[in-house]
């Protein structure tokens, strides 16, 4: 029988809005948290929120976020009894999480076995091909140990046949991936990939996949206890991507019936139980134009966008994190969470980035303005006065809405959109309100390329339009004199789109 043991303190290893997110939910259930930072997050809102907090160095993540030593050492001057990884830097690195164990602490998150055998991604491809699961078409190398050179790894591109995908075994987050559609690109794409995944990961392993056109990206999340018990939590639509990384997420899909939904759920909790996981993942399929589905992988930790996935089901996964990893079942099965899934929920990600070009734009937040209302949700790491570095990831924060159905999800959105107000630093806030307003997406029709096939609509050059304009330089005389509440912002940039149309006509 599995011994119910208790968490009195977690130490939550990483930063920015996902540590404030789990740190929240420690402080509902009364459990004390411990921040770990480094020198340039000294006065980052995970930090000042946290019970104790402990530098582990300078600021780039390899002297501080991913020293598994630092943060072991963090977790005894704190006396922290748990772990909570979040997501990136150590999240799926087994070693860590072996670590963590070892030193007598809880671990939220799955097994380090389970870890290392569905993290690398040539041998998640090898299991599933052997558990009778459909996987995209491709090959994992001589010994499925991926390809030794592009010459030999082009053999096999052309009998699959163009357009193929190079990806990285080790890989995640499109880094080691390369999109190639003829065979004269191909060693030199083949050469790119694996330059990539050297420096990202450490390994150069690289396989070979059959490139899917315009498919769907759909993943599915599951839970699962040290007893046995596995569900699924229906799926998220993850399609709007640049360079292979989200953007946009929603549940339940567009695109998705309840027949295909029950048929995907299944396969995701049958890998689940083929490797034997406990806690919260996901599995990742591509979902063809025709209906079939294969797929792409696991990710062995909480998903960034896992709040859409709270919002549809009213439960706060992070808190079931912490039941399960204590040896708590799981409070309920399949059919009573068949029953609770309710309404629509979307995500957008907010980047610290140029708009037009995707690229990274640091600096500092020299004001900030947060949409509100019903059933709209700011999940951040952020404040005013914050400095952006180039360190991390450039994410600044999500905002999430629900809805009955998805028109009233849109009009939400948009909504919030137009309150979001971030001065100091470019944002790809614009980018969310065009994608908001763009007619394909309105509808639901979208699939992996819909930014690079749209990039003329979404990431044109030109002025912003008028209505962006006018409401940020609203928002920025309101911030200034912090004074104005949003109502008469809004007010004013009615009044200046008046006379900008009386100006225009």
């Amino acid at each position: 029988m599995t011994e119910i043991r208790t968490i009195h303190t977690i130490l939550v290893a990483n930063r920015g809005e996902i540590a404030v997110r789990i740190m929240r939910t420690c402080k509902d259930q009364g459990i004390a948290t411990v921040a770990v930072f480094s020198e340039i997050d000294r006065t980052a809102p995970h930090v000042l929120m946290a019970d104790k907090a402990v530098c582990l160095g300078a600021a780039p993540a390899k002297e501080s976020y991913l020293n598994i030593d630092k943060i072991v050492n963090a977790c005894k001057q704190t006396n922290a009894d748990a772990v909570h990884p979040g997501y990136g830097f150590l999240s799926e690195n087994s070693e860590f999480a072996m670590r963590i164990i070892k030193e007598g602490l809880i671990f939220i998150g799955p097994s380090s076995h389970v870890m290392e055998q569905m993290g690398n991604k040539i041998a998640a491809r090898t299991l599933m091909i052997e558990t009778g699961i459909s996987v995209v078409p491709g090959s994992n190398g001589i010994g499925s140990h991926g390809f030794a050179s592009g010459e030999d790894a082009l053999i096999t591109a052309k009998d699959i046949g163009f357009p193929v995908l190079l990806k990285a075994s080790a890989g995640g987050g499109g880094k080691g991936m390369r999109f190639c559609e003829s065979e004269d690109k191909f060693v030199s794409a083949f050469d790119g990939a694996r330059r990539e995944a050297i420096t990202a990961f450490g390994n150069d392993a690289i396989y070979v996949e059959k490139a899917i056109l315009r498919p769907r990206h759909i993943e599915i999340q599951i839970l699962a206890d040290m007893h046995g018990n596995i569900v699924h939590l229906a799926e998220r639509d993850c399609s709007i991507q640049r360079r292979h990384q989200k953007v946009i997420e929603e549940t339940p899909s567009p695109v998705l019936d309840d027949t295909l939904r029950t048929q995907m759920g299944e396969v995701a909790v049958s890998i689940a139980k083929a490797v034997n996981y406990v806690g919260a993942g996901t599995i990742e399929f591509l979902l063809s134009e025709d209906g079939s589905f294969y797929f792409l992988e696991m990710n062995t930790r909480l998903q960034v966008e896992h709040p859409i996935t709270e919002m549809i089901f009213n439960l706060d996964l992070v808190a079931l994190q912490i039941d399960i990893a204590c040896g708590k079942t799981l409070p309920f099965d399949q059919s009573s969470l068949d029953l609770r899934r309710h309404g629509v929920a979307m995500e957008c990600r907010v980047y610290a980035e140029d708009p037009y070009r995707f690229l990274p734009s640091p600096g500092t937040i020299t004001a900030l303005r947060v949409p509100e209302g019903a059933f709209v949700r700011h999940d951040s790491g952020i404040h005013a006065g914050l400095t952006i570095s180039p360190y991390y990831d450039p994410m600044l924060a999500k905002l999430i809405v629900w809805g009955e159905n998805r028109e009233e999800v849109l009009g939400r959105m948009s909504r919030a959109l137009q309150e979001y107000a971030v001065l100091g630093i470019k944002t790809n806030l614009l980018f969310h309100r065009r994608m908001m307003a763009h007619p394909l997406f309105i509808n639901g029709e979208y699939d992996t390329g819909f930014i690079e096939r749209e990039k003329k609509t979404l990431l044109h050059t030109g002025d912003a339009p008028a209505d962006v304009v006018l409401f940020s330089a609203a928002i920025e005389q309101s911030l200034e004199k912090d004074t104005m509440p949003i109502k008469s912002v809004q007010q004013h940039t009615n009044h200046w789109r008046n006379m900008s149309k009386t100006s225009l006509d």
